[in-house]
């Protein structure tokens, strides 16, 4: 019996993603076949707007048992993407904070860098040609920032950490907020190399016009498109022209304004399941 269980223990579990509906935000959490955790932003939440770590993200992963955290990516500083960081990072164990490397500082780096000090918890800085191992299953590749071509228009959004998670044959693309102009720099550095290739597209600055561009996608050709947006929110993301795109691409899309919580179960061969869940 014992070496029955040895031999279904070392079957590998299923890679699960969860795209978290935080409003007008990005919040993602990835827990691997190992049961590794990761949590790529955390929405809302800094100074006095609406904190969506407090009362959104920490019950959620606490409803879920999960009192720790095994790493915690920042996509960049907008406080809709690190604000509700700060809640979790207070009220939960977190192993290690990886952020991308900055053009300049900003207020909301300096307060993670205080919370983390705080808290005891490591900041490492990541930029292209970096590979973060996960569990020996999973990785993240980085794409992008590049420390040597930093781009100084919008410089939080357009040098966004750009990761892409590998789980055998699979692969998910989280793409922050990055801009036509950074996007143009990402095209011509990956070109036909297949790097951008991925089958899940989290789409980058949440459908605004000002991103997904059609080279982007000719690289990234995605399957499957996650929109994270506010219901009814005032930028009008996502943008109808960016929707006309990724639907021309033929893939599927998901947004938390309409579908809720989107989760994507991946098994060790591939296969994706992927379901949403309307509040």
């Amino acid at each position: 019996m014992i070496v029955i269980q040895n031999i279904i223990n070392m079957i590998p579990k299923d890679l699960k993603v969860y795209c978290i509906d935080v409003g007008q935000g990005d919040c993602l959490l990835v827990i691997t076949p190992t049961n590794k955790k990761v949590l790529i932003d955390g929405g809302e939440g800094n100074y006095d707007k609406y904190d969506a770590g407090k009362n959104i993200v920490l019950p959620y992963l606490l409803a879920r048992g999960i009192t720790k955290l095994d790493y915690i990516v920042v996509s960049h500083f907008d406080s809709d993407h690190v604000g509700g960081l700060f809640a979790i990072i207070e009220n939960l164990k977190v192993g290690k904070i990886f952020i991308g490397k900055q053009y300049e500082s900003s207020e909301e780096l300096k307060d993670l860098i205080k919370i983390a000090n705080k808290k005891k918890v490591e900041i490492f800085g990541l930029e292209s040609g970096n590979r973060l191992n996960i569990d020996r299953y999973v990785y993240f590749d980085v794409l992008f920032p590049d420390s040597k071509n930093m781009i100084p228009e919008n410089h939080k959004n357009n040098n966004s950490l750009i990761v892409k998670l590998i789980y055998g044959e699979f692969s998910c693309l989280f793409t922050g907020d990055v801009e036509e102009i950074a996007e143009k720099k990402i095209v011509r550095k990956y070109e036909n190399s297949n790097e951008l290739n991925t089958d899940i597209l989290k789409v980058a600055h949440h459908g605004s016009k000002t991103s997904t561009i059609e080279e982007f996608l000719k690289e990234a050709k995605p399957k499957v498109a996650l929109i994270s947006a506010g219901e009814n929110n005032t930028f009008g993301h996502p943008n109808r022209n960016v929707l006309e795109r990724l639907e021309n691409t033929g893939c599927q899309i998901f947004r938390t304004d309409n579908d809720g919580e989107i989760t994507i179960r991946v098994n060790r061969k591939g296969r994706i399941r992927i379901g949403k869940m309307l509040n």
